[in-house]
């Protein structure tokens, strides 16, 4: 053999394999067995079989008490609050955000959501961390009244570093095609309704990030007096689940339309609900935005503006109601423990108000 075939030739028992480009395929069955647990709580009756199929099987017939069921569904990730959650090595909670943002789109048209399924792209694939993340999307969907009903861990070495991961999900819900809640419905004289949020929800921390990070300096385990806690802490709570609470608010009250509070903030995405001739006139005095709210304003010299555009300010969910349901609307909430309160009313689009949304006043201190 010649010197130059003898160094292109395989020694005996070297040859490529799948684990040493990187990818570990016993951890991956060691991550779904110490998920099961955890998905066997996320459950429906509808739902067929267990995990471990290619595919998540939903009984359909459970449909054939709609008249004409239309499913709607909903697809979105956690974005960059994934880095929080890694650098803090809390995996457990990430879920909750990723369900929440998926249900509550869902639940905008007035649809119960049915069930998800998740994507987890790790750079390498430590059982015990994928456990928990799916740990936090079953607990989400529990919140939801929705089942996780199956979903995919794909390994990436050289993709992405051995603690990096993100995660994305998808949903489905079912509503009734008749009651279809959306611009249509809208009517001048409603009432608009804030639901709380409990912090940043998942939106905007590129933004926070860049502030309080790069510019300020902080790092998460400073203690925050405004805060009562870490900054990880506060940085890392999870996003509130309203998805049962909006559908307990259509059982008892008269609801014309909801809206998804996400990135965009409070006007850009209550906009997407107002029809062309109507106008929805927010008054910022009715709340007082959480103290990370102001932090961030504060730390990184961010106008209001900026602020509004890219947070939710302290407002997760809207809901639009006639005036004469407003007040079964706040006390349902209040039952089920939603701190919510009338923010603003739908009015006749004008010259005054060209606008689809304006925020006005100043929030109160």
């Amino acid at each position: 053999m010649s010197a130059e075939s003898s160094e292109r030739a395989p020694h005996a028992g070297t040859g490529a394999s799948y684990a040493s480009a990187g990818v570990d395929i016993e951890a991956g069955d060691r991550a779904v067995e110490l998920m099961k647990e955890w998905v066997k709580k996320a459950t429906r009756p509808e739902v067929v079989g267990g995990l471990g199929g290619f595919a998540g099987l939903f009984d359909a017939s459970a449909l054939k008490r709609y008249e004409r069921p239309l499913l709607a569904s909903a697809t979105d990730g956690v974005g960059t609050k994934v880095d929080i959650a890694r650098r803090m090595g809390v995996y457990d909670t990430i879920g909750h955000d990723l369900v929440g943002m998926v249900v509550d789109d869902l639940v905008v048209c007035g649809a119960e959501p049915l069930f998800m399924t998740d994507y987890i792209c790790v750079g390498k694939v430590y059982p015990e961390r994928v456990a928990a993340i799916v740990k936090g999307i079953a607990e989400g969907c529990v919140l939801a009244g929705c089942a996780l009903v199956g979903g995919e861990t794909a390994e990436h070495p050289g993709l992405l570093g051995a603690d990096e991961f993100d995660v994305a999900g998808a949903g489905t819900g079912v509503v009734e095609a008749d009651r279809v809640l959306g611009a249509d419905r809208i009517r001048s004289g409603d009432a608009v309704i804030a639901m709380a949020s409990s912090g940043l929800h998942s939106n905007g921390y590129s933004l926070v990030r860049h502030v309080l990070f790069d510019r300020a300096g902080w790092s998460l385990d400073r203690e925050v007096p405004e805060l009562s806690r870490t900054l990880g802490e506060e940085l890392l709570e999870p996003t509130k689940i309203y998805s049962l609470d909006c559908l307990a608010l259509i059982r008892t009250a008269e609801v014309h339309g909801f809206s998804h509070i996400t990135g965009g903030g409070l006007a850009n995405n209550l906009a997407r609900v107002i029809p062309d001739h109507l106008h929805a006139s927010v008054d910022r005095s009715s709340w007082t935005p959480g103290a990370i709210f102001d932090l961030v304003g504060r730390a990184g010299s961010v106008e209001r503006l900026e602020l509004e555009k890219t947070l939710n300010m302290g407002v997760g969910m809207i809901a639009v109601v006639p005036q004469e349901s407003v007040e079964v609307a706040l006390t349902t909430l209040a039952d089920r423990g939603v701190d919510s309160w009338v923010c603003g009313e739908i009015l006749d689009r004008d010259a005054e108000h060209a606008e689809a949304v304006t925020l006005t006043g100043d929030y109160a201190s």
